[in-house]
């Protein structure tokens, strides 16, 4: 009976000490059967928005960076419409006309290294085709036989494909966290790879790398109505990388504000899961101080009890 009763103080004991040094009252489904089933769910809830806060992080450190290299395209097509303007207005000879006509192929250069631009060794704006480069340079180019409507006689070859990378950052909400080439650079909305007669660029829109390469062609000819026209033409190219950079930033926006949610959420989850697991410390340390109390009056009990004989009853 003794023995029984010391065994039983022995396990509570033990079992008492776990939670003060684990602190979780609940660290087996024996311990509360009742509570598997909530704390399983709760765990697994953790675990989702755990998923969507990782996936929604990097997400946005692509879209940042996607924003620097916008940036810096805003930055070429400014001073290309500072160049052209100083071009149209200043009374140029050959070798003024020649200076500024190198600045803009040197631009054209910078333009093509920022639709180049990669994160994590992919690159930003060749769509669902991130290991291949998205640009390059048309070595077939001929100005007298380009076509708006071919896109195989434009100055630069697009090898990504129209396809943006959409996240869902809440169940059945999907944001598009990227811009393709084809419509940031070429002002098209759709991408053919296989017809390039399928391929033009939309009414409204411009195909930046064709603007500087016209408005440097304008400049050593010294085309005047050509730069008045490549002046207006390259506003609109500027305004049309501003527009889409600011609808990613919106996206952007977007994304941090479902990522505070989801920070929300997981605070909430886990105060539940604390509910069930978490032990009062104070709780737990007065248990022990009992227990142990109780398991020391036993064994002395059953040392008192050991020592006794028959010939002590007689």
């Amino acid at each position: 009976m003794l023995g029984s009763r010391l065994n039983d103080l022995t396990t509570e004991l033990e079992k008492l000490r776990t939670i003060g040094a684990t602190g979780k009252k609940l660290n087996s489904p024996s311990d509360d059967p009742a509570s598997i089933r909530p704390v399983l769910n709760t765990r697994k809830q953790i675990s989702n928005v755990d998923r969507y806060l990782e996936t929604m992080g990097k997400s946005l450190d692509t879209m940042q960076a996607t924003d620097g290299h916008l940036e810096h395209v805003e930055n070429i097509m400014q001073r290309a419409k500072e160049i052209m303007t100083n071009a149209v207005n200043g009374s140029l000879n050959n070798e003024d006309r020649t200076v500024l006509a190198d600045e803009l192929a040197n631009l054209r250069k910078e333009l093509l290294d920022a639709a180049n631009g990669m994160v994590d060794g992919k690159y930003l704006f060749a769509g669902y085709q991130e290991d291949t480069v998205p640009f390059v340079e048309n070595p077939a180019y001929d100005p007298l036989l380009y076509d708006a409507n071919d896109s195989s006689t434009w100055p630069y070859l697009y090898q990504g494909d129209e396809n943006a990378t959409s996240l869902e950052i809440t169940p059945g909400e999907l944001v598009e966290v990227n811009l393709t080439g084809n419509n940031l650079f070429f002002g098209t909305t759709t991408w053919d790879p296989a017809d390039p007669t399928n391929n033009s660029t939309a009414s409204g829109r411009y195909d930046l790398f064709l603007e500087l390469t016209q408005a440097e062609a304008a400049i050593r000819t010294n085309d005047q109505a050509a730069m008045q026209d490549s002046l207006g033409d390259l506003e609109g190219a500027a305004e049309q990388n501003r527009r889409l950079r600011s609808q990613l930033g919106n996206r952007a926006s977007r994304v941090e504000t479902a990522m505070d949610y989801q920070e929300g959420v997981r605070v909430d989850l886990k105060q539940i899961l604390s509910r069930y697991e978490d032990a009062d410390a104070i709780e737990a340390f007065n248990a022990i101080i009992q227990q142990e109390t109780a398991f020391q009056a036993a064994l002395s009990v059953t040392s008192r009890v050991s020592q006794l004989s028959i010939l002590d009853y007689l």
